[in-house]
């Protein structure tokens, strides 16, 4: 099998795993493990495993002392405010909420990449922006009942504050995915992304309810861990070097179609019209903010 086309599968497993990841976390957060506690054991104990890795291949393991900052921003804005926020938000709202809601992050990478790096803000672009971020606006104005959420407001915008954080990542790695491989550089992102959670997660460790575990919890906690964050990580880190980030980065697409699916079946929850229509404004617009006429250069 070719190296591209190993990819190509690895990254959409890549979203497999993250989209499970979403009614994985439900099944045992917050009823057993606290958010900031369950973010401390995914991200340290995959962090182990990355580790591990390094140690079993040839790679030099440094970083420039000129991109000591840029690596620490990285973790502060990709792995501990982006995932902190990403679990807590889960744990208020719905699968289908958070995960619909993170579709945000292409328009938002579009808007910085306008703003930061100076690229044209096109006809295309405003409507997609628009649209996107209404239909971000008509998801969090639905009340729902839902026992898997208790509070959909406070989770709506916890899961889009995720997502400016990891989009003001996205603007921030690029230029280390240049000078180092993508697994050199998850690594490190991950290195200092922990030391950023630890204050917040190491006290919420001592009031996880170990007592309280079953099979299913136990399971649900190997997933979230070594699918939804190591391979997850590990797998997209391959596509990127294989394929690209921005072929790479449009598998996005596919988490709210496994999402839904996987929580309609583990969690029973429902699709409405209104989440359907919320779906259809943000597919467009991220649609708008991505086209480019095929007679014009990409901008």
């Amino acid at each position: 099998m070719k190296p591209t086309t190993k990819a190509h599968i690895a990254v959409l497993c890549t979203n497999l795993f993250f989209a499970a990841n979403f009614s994985f976390v439900k099944l045992i957060s917050p009823s057993l493990v606290g958010p900031f506690a369950l973010n401390v054991l995914r991200v340290g104990l995959s962090l182990l495993l990355f580790w591990a890795v390094w140690i079993f291949g040839k790679t030099s393991a440094g970083i420039n002392r000129k991109d000591l900052g840029r690596f620490i921003l990285c973790g502060l804005t990709g792995v501990a405010i982006n995932q902190m926020l990403f679990i807590k938000g889960l744990t208020l709202t719905s699968t289908t909420h958070a995960s619909l809601l993170m579709l945000i992050t292409p328009i938002l990478v579009t808007l910085f990449a306008v703003w930061v790096l100076k690229e044209a803000f096109t006809i295309y672009k405003v409507l997609g922006l628009a649209l996107g971020i209404g239909g971000a606006a008509f998801l969090i104005a639905q009340k729902e009942s839902d026992h898997h959420a208790s509070d959909y407001l406070l989770g709506d915008v916890l899961i889009l504050i995720n997502a400016i954080s990891y989009s003001v990542y996205f603007i921030l790695v690029k230029p280390l995915m240049k000078t180092y491989s993508p697994l050199h550089v998850v690594r490190w992102v991950f290195t200092f992304g922990l030391i950023f959670m630890l204050p917040f997660g190491i006290g919420q460790l001592d009031e996880v309810k170990w007592q309280s575990f079953d099979w299913v919890h136990v399971l649900s906690l190997i997933m979230v861990v070594f699918t939804g964050t190591f391979l997850a990580y590990f797998f997209n880190a391959y596509g990127i070097q294989h394929i690209g980030a921005g072929k790479a980065g449009s598998y996005i697409y596919t988490q709210p179609v496994f999402a839904v699916v996987i929580a309609i079946f583990i969690l029973n929850e429902t699709l409405s019209w209104q989440k359907v229509l919320a779906a259809v404004l943000i597919f467009t617009g991220v649609f708008l903010v991505n086209f480019r006429k095929p007679n014009l250069p990409d901008s």
